[in-house]
């Protein structure tokens, strides 16, 4: 029976209770490869003993402070966050949904101060911004927007990787202010926005004055081998919303700002009472000193594309699988018929996984995933999708 929660998740018959690297244990006893990480959230792992030691000495000193004071850890780690992005400035708050409410609000102050009454924001079908109703507005799922019309009016929706489909968004609508894409889309498949794709939204950004908004929300933080997966285009975006991994389980999200839109919020325009506070921040700043030191970009990259092509190599050519696709240790696995059932298979199994947009097995370990553990997740889940597939 259920107990004094509200009911919003269908969740799995599982409590876990402790972790190591990239395994956890249930209240059972029972050990599992944790190939999901909190969906991209347990960036270092479980337990990692350095974080636990930063968090620790944080603790026994300041969890909390309003930002009406100074913060040196999040000055910090803004310093830190716009070396690694080419950023000009940044903006803490609590999540990813937070970091993308934040970039809606700066590109309808950038879109007023241009003139356009209605200021409009280009999104893309199958793209996931969050459950505000602005983020769910943005999102391009009508499944998690049914119910909770009257949406956010102002933003206009094309195909992902669609030039034509831009340039004639461009045309209809005078009052386009920004465009707003995730570099890698996570709900909605792990469908990658093309790398010239991305570089064509700047051109076309510059030439209307809009601003380039990347969401890196679930595939920043190094996960696809560099700090932010819209670095491998080799462009400069206005913004870019951080959030999931950025402290390693301890909520914090993040927007940057890029030249002019640094500078798009003044005082009292936005705000958040937890955002940037010193234990999310100290633990953000560690994890970041984590992932340099232990060069854990390199391995995202090394260890992600092994995995891509071994996955290709099994089960790329059987009837049933559509695609592998996806960048460092971000993996999409698409079948053609829903796959929810494999999620229960592999909890069997002892490997946590999910399925996201009904077909598409997601991957999404631990930056610290090694090579003989990625063996293993593949030992535990290539027989499963093979059966699955082979079953229909």
């Amino acid at each position: 029976m259920p107990g004094h929660l509200m009911q919003n998740y269908s969740r799995q018959p599982l409590a876990l209770s402790h972790g190591e690297g990239v395994w956890v244990w249930d209240t059972q006893g029972r050990r599992y490869l944790d190939g999901l990480s909190g969906i991209a959230v347990n960036t270092v792992g479980h337990a990692h003993p350095r974080l636990v030691a930063a968090l620790r000495d944080q603790v026994g000193k300041l969890i909390h402070c309003s930002n009406v004071y100074e913060i040196e850890l999040q000055d910090q780690l803004a310093d830190r966050l716009c070396a690694l992005s080419g950023a000009d400035a940044a903006f803490f708050c609590n999540s990813g949904l937070e970091a993308n409410e934040a970039a809606i609000k700066l590109a309808r102050l950038w879109g007023h101060r241009r003139g356009h009454a209605l200021p409009q924001i280009l999104v893309f079908e199958g793209a996931f911004h969050g459950r505000s109703l602005a983020t769910l507005s943005a999102t391009g799922n009508p499944k998690v927007q049914k119910g909770f019309e009257p949406l956010v009016e102002g933003f206009v929706r094309v195909e992902l990787n669609d030039e034509a489909a831009v340039e004639a968004a461009a045309r209809d609508n005078p009052g386009l202010s920004a465009v707003f894409i995730e570099a890698i889309q996570g709900e909605g498949g792990i469908r990658p926005a093309q790398l010239e794709f991305l570089r064509f939204l700047r051109r076309i950004c510059d030439r209307h004055g809009w601003l380039l908004m990347i969401d890196e929300v679930q595939c920043g933080m190094g996960r696809t081998g560099k700090w932010l997966a819209h670095q491998w285009a080799e462009l400069r975006p206005d913004v870019v919303a951080m959030a999931k991994g950025l402290a390693s389980g301890v909520p914090i999200g993040a927007l940057l700002g890029y030249g002019e839109a640094a500078r798009v919020f003044g005082p009292g325009q936005h705000g958040s009472t937890f955002g940037g506070n010193p234990l999310a921040c100290r633990a953000a700043l560690e994890t970041l000193s984590i992932i340099e030191d232990e060069g854990l970009l390199d391995s995202a990259a090394r260890v992600g594309g092994w995995m891509m092509a071994q996955l290709r190599e099994r089960l790329g050519g059987l009837p049933g699988v559509r695609d592998v696709r996806g960048s460092g240790l971000m993996i999409g696995i698409e079948l053609d018929r829903a796959c929810g059932e494999l999620v229960a298979q592999a909890r069997e199994a002892g490997l946590l996984i999910n399925v996201t947009h009904d077909t598409v097995i997601r991957l999404l370990p631990a930056l610290v995933l090694r090579r003989e553990e990625a063996e293993q997740l593949l030992a535990l889940l290539v027989p499963l999708v093979q059966r699955f597939v082979a079953a229909a």
